[in-house]
């Protein structure tokens, strides 16, 4: 990722929301413009969403 460059994670699954924080700090460090991810299944019992801050959106197609 080059500085200034928009950036979308995208994963298969967000349930603690680790792999998601990882990303973000990684887009972060390279400078690049963190516009949202999306994740195919949210397991929101485990609380995953609740690691996520800042203005860019977290989208799940499917909530278990």
């Amino acid at each position: 990722l080059k500085p200034g460059e928009r950036t979308l994670i995208v994963d298969d699954v967000l349930a603690t929301g680790g792999t998601l924080a990882a990303a973000r700090e990684l887009v972060e460090r390279l400078d690049a413009v963190l516009v949202g991810a999306s994740v195919l299944i949210e397991l929101p019992a485990l609380g995953g969403r609740s690691r996520w801050s800042g203005e860019a959106p977290v989208h799940s197609l499917l909530r278990y």
